[in-house]
């Protein structure tokens, strides 16, 4: 019966140092995101973390608390993006940097500036730190990516200067040159790649990127600007989210166009501006009638800038270069391009033919325009149609799952978005992915916890062991949620020593279904019944139990940031049917400092606990206290914590106790869990 006092375990959790109520704007917050913690609500200490971080947007220990929290939900691009925030805040805080690079080094988003902006940590880590530890696990980072760089790099340039240049090798080059920091190379690599091959529009995405790295700032707009006109439409979306809040200038268009000379579309309307401009004496018109020729020449069948080129040379009086030309609008262009070159020339104008039904467009064009248009039901039927006639197209699926989400529809959302992220092109892969990340916790159908606790105490002189594998399962925002469960709860001795032999524990595996409430406030409810299991005989027996419980974690946790001192109370009362229909409760408590030892977190605490019974066992009705520590061993997941206690207890109750009611104990014990 010694495991009563062992029975219930405390959550490790990670919380961010606070101070008192009436000066901290985030405590409420962070007191509702610690709750959640330990109850190991990922999803709702996320949001209360985003809510403190919201409060309190200086302060670096909330930005690492949520920013482990939220790769303990496998957000790895938010998780980054925290690190990101906290490395801003306090530049000399290496380990989070540290942190914060290897993040950068496996993002798969603007995959190549990420990798260079590893690597660059890694050198100043490297650096700058006396801690030797880290100096080594940098140097060694740093290594590791900058030796296949320099390699790949080199390799790349013997194969352009052997063989015939091609868009595979540019291409290449520029990302490995730009992960280098080795900018000019990379965007000279990038515009080559673009010309012999300008229909990747997506190219001079990168190439923008690589010329605001190094400061061109006029090199990278000229880059968006060609991406934003014609191509693409994905890409040209995103250009467009990244060119400056104003209208481009004349010289910008004519540098985008020296990057992309074929792009009608942009010529087109840098034709048009120079023709307004030149209706107020900015500039000669003759500019706007060079680039129209171009247009024309280029794109012969551009009837509009065909009919205004035309337009400009009647202007001019030169009938000969203005009516053969103006003669083909009147032939080949549609009815309404026809009838304004009829109403220039004076013509009677012509009714357009409806009765000819024009040929469909393309489903995916007429999704895209619903969905920009805001008619999202419009744009999902498009879409179907657009994945029916074409089941691989990646930006389909991504254009159906963003669909899907803007509809509320999430569980139809996460199935495309886990389709795209699978697609061949990064950029599409990269943002489904994340997309797929953020989506996927709250649709997901179960969700499973795992912890153990093996514990070694000096009292009975035994090794006891606790797990539970629990799998819950989400029945929409209803405030229950039923589960599955395996408890181990067992040790190596199995009886006491002494002229009365008892049971130190259950020696079981308990199978059970159940039900609990989500946490609120720090406080829920659970039952479960089931069948435990004896794995030393093979016995059975029917197992219920069930309870309430209750936790507060206040001050410097673990994972903290900065020293101080920490506060918990937990409180736990457990109906087992196993010890004749009792009720169990308890209450643990412990105060104390946390600080760092040989670079070592470690909490410094003292204990006191009570624990109480409804039919007045002896064994379990006793008192606690004593000194401990619990550090985290480096090296090993967040999770794991070392916990070594001293205690002095006393028996409340003695009727039937074979021992003397006072006793010692030393204890230590190994925590570790995870959620999948």
């Amino acid at each position: 019966m010694a495991a009563a006092a062992f029975a219930q375990v405390p959550a490790s959790v990670a919380e961010a140092d606070a101070t008192a109520p009436g000066k901290d704007p985030a405590y409420a917050a962070l007191t509702t995101a610690f709750e959640a913690l330990r109850s190991r609500d990922f999803d709702r200490a996320v949001a209360d973390l985003r809510i403190a971080a919201k409060l309190s947007p200086r302060r670096t220990d909330i930005r690492k608390n949520l920013a482990y929290t939220l790769l303990k939900t496998g957000d790895t691009d938010a998780a980054r993006e925290e690190f990101g925030v906290a490395v801003q805040l306090n530049p000399a805080d290496l380990h989070v940097a540290l942190e914060y690079a290897f993040l950068c080094y496996e993002a798969r988003e603007d995959a190549p500036a990420k990798k260079a902006e590893a690597r660059r940590i890694f050198a100043r880590v490297r650096d700058t730190t006396s801690d030797p530890t880290l100096r080594a696990t940098a140097t060694q980072a740093f290594r590791n990516v900058d030796e296949p760089l320099g390699t790949g790099i080199a390799r790349w340039q013997q194969a352009l200067a052997t063989s015939t240049p091609n868009f595979s090798a540019h291409y290449e080059l520029a990302q490995l040159a730009e992960q280098r920091d080795e900018l000019a190379l990379a965007a000279t690599n990038y515009r080559a790649a673009y010309a012999l091959l300008p229909e990747r529009k997506s190219v001079l995405l990168e190439l923008a990127r690589a010329e605001k790295a190094r400061g061109n700032s006029e090199g990278m707009v000229a880059a968006l600007l060609a991406a934003t006109r014609g191509g693409e439409p994905r890409a040209a979306e995103l250009a467009r989210e990244r060119m400056p809040d104003r209208y481009p200038f004349v010289y910008e268009f004519r540098q985008a166009l020296q990057l992309d000379p074929s792009n009608s579309v942009l010529r087109r309307e840098l034709a048009f501006l120079l023709l307004t401009m030149s209706e107020s004496g900015q500039v000669p018109r003759e500019q706007a009638q060079a680039e129209f020729r171009e247009v024309v020449a280029g794109a012969p069948a551009d009837y509009l800038a065909a009919a205004q080129l035309g337009m400009l040379y009647l202007a001019d009086k030169r009938e000969d270069l203005a009516m053969p030309i103006l003669k083909e609008v009147l032939t080949k262009a549609d009815p309404a391009t026809a009838n304004r070159v009829r109403l220039a020339l004076k013509m009677p104008l012509v009714l357009e033919d409806r009765s000819k039904v024009e040929a469909p467009l393309d489903p995916r064009i007429l999704g895209e325009r619903s969905y920009n248009s805001g008619f999202l039901k419009d744009a999902l039927r498009y879409f179907n149609k657009a994945h029916e006639a074409n089941p691989v197209d990646s930006q389909v699926l991504l254009n159906l799952g963003w669909t899907n989400n803007m509809l509320h529809q999430d569980a139809e959302a996460v199935r495309w978005f886990n389709r795209a992220r699978q697609s061949a092109d990064p950029a599409i892969a990269a943002e489904a992915m994340k997309a797929w990340k953020n989506l996927r916790p709250g649709t997901q159908l179960v969700r499973t916890t795992v912890w153990m606790y093996p514990v070694f105490s000096s009292r009975w002189n035994d090794l006891f062991g606790y797990g539970q594998v629990k799998s819950e399962f989400r029945l929409g925002n209803l405030p229950l949620k039923p589960y599955i469960s395996a408890r181990l709860v067992g040790d190596v001795r199995r009886t006491s020593s002494g002229p009365v032999r008892q049971a130190l524990s259950e020696s079981a595996v308990i199978f059970g279904v159940g039900v609990m409430t989500r946490p609120y406030r720090g406080a829920m409810a659970w039952f479960e019944t089931g069948t435990a299991v004896n794995y030393l005989n093979g016995g059975r027996w029917r197992d219920t139990r069930g309870g309430v419980s209750w936790s507060r974690n206040r001050g410097a946790s673990l994972g903290a940031t900065e020293d101080g001192f920490f506060l918990e109370n937990t409180a736990d009362s457990v109906f087992v049917s196993r010890f004749r229909n009792n009720v169990i409760s308890y209450s643990q408590n412990k105060v104390g400092y946390r600080t760092t030892l040989a670079r070592i977190p470690t909490q410094i605490f003292w204990s006191a606990s009570l624990t109480f019974d409804a039919k007045r066992q002896y064994w379990a009705n006793f008192a606690e206290i004593g000194p401990g520590f619990r550090l985290h061993p480096p090296g090993l997941p967040p999770s794991v914590t070392l916990t070594v206690s001293a205690v002095r207890g006393v028996h409340t109750l003695n009727d039937g106790n074979p021992r003397r009611p006072n006793f010692y104990d030393f204890r230590a014990g190994v925590w570790y869990a995870f959620t999948k």
